[in-house]
């Protein structure tokens, strides 16, 4: 009985012991993983511009922009495209160059509708994408922008998904939003739209040292002939003391129609400055014809 009773000990030791090394293995194979790719991320010069479109707009949406952009530097930024389906899957085009740190990626979406509960869905399909962009391309920092409604997407989604999935590895460096109507089509902020207290609601989620612009575009006194000026300044109540900075400017002039916001001279001038490392060679395009404040 005692031989026997030994005998069962060792063979429960034995199995014990190869299903710990079963499960250390592929364990140890995964740490390894792990810690090279968070090496190979702090190793890496990259440090993409992110810009997303608005409401019915697709991903060809800052072509114009993006050309006017490579007009006078002494380098050209490659572009990505993504396209998210409602169903989730990507469609690239465009390329990333090698030797490129400094790229534009653009996301944008099959389903581009307005109104408040399709810009939570955007926010989930961009989700979706920033986490397979950063697999594959390993960055550790990137900046933001989106035009419209592309600046409440970015909005929702550094309340409700960047602080939890990515803050640890990731840093976003500048959010710049052009003509983003954050109480909507409200001229007062006596009343906001569920989309208003929601920010509003969520704004310590916010990354604490990033630098926040809030583009207007000035057709008139009141608006950029479709969003209310007032509606694009409700977004100080978001960012205001939640963020390291935030400071408004107010384009005017030729362009400074809301459709016309991205392709304004002014505004190609304000990207360079403000979220580019380039330097923008000399030229008769390049004078800025703004009004801003710092809060």
């Amino acid at each position: 009985m005692t031989v026997m009773f030994k005998s069962r000990n060792w063979k429960l030791i034995v199995v014990a012991l190869t299903i710990i090394i079963l499960l250390a293995v592929p364990g140890y194979s995964w740490m390894k993983k792990t810690n090279k790719e968070h090496a190979e991320r702090q190793r890496s010069q990259l440090s993409p511009l992110i810009m997303v479109p608005g409401s019915s707009a697709t991903v060809n949406r800052f072509n114009e922009l993006v050309d006017l952009l490579n007009e006078n530097t002494p380098y050209k930024h490659s572009l990505l495209k993504v396209e998210i389906s409602e169903d989730g899957t990507l469609t690239y085009s465009g390329s990333m160059k090698k030797e490129d740190n400094e790229p534009f990626i653009v996301i944008g979406f099959q389903n581009n509708h307005d109104g408040y509960s399709n810009i939570k869905k955007q926010a989930g399909w961009l989700d979706d994408a920033f986490y397979e962009i950063a697999k594959t391309y390993m960055f550790n920092n990137f900046k933001a922008f989106g035009h419209s409604n592309g600046g409440l997407i970015w909005t929702y989604w550094l309340e409700h998904y960047y602080s939890n999935n990515y803050s640890d590895e990731i840093t976003i460096k500048s959010l710049m939003t052009l003509g983003s109507p954050y109480n909507f089509s409200e001229k007062s902020i006596k009343y906001k739209t569920q989309m208003m207290t929601d920010f509003i609601k969520y704004r310590k989620r916010l990354p604490k040292n990033m630098i926040v612009y809030s583009l207007s575009g000035g057709e008139n006194y009141e608006s950029d002939g479709i969003v209310p000026e007032s509606s694009v300044e409700a977004g100080k109540y978001i960012f205001q003391n939640q963020v390291k900075s935030y400071t408004t400017m107010t384009v005017t002039g030729a362009e400074a129609q809301h459709s016309s916001l991205p392709q304004n001279k002014q505004v190609v001038r304000i990207i360079q400055e403000y979220l580019l490392k380039q330097q923008v060679k000399p030229g008769p395009n390049n004078s800025q014809n703004s009004k801003h404040k710092e809060n």
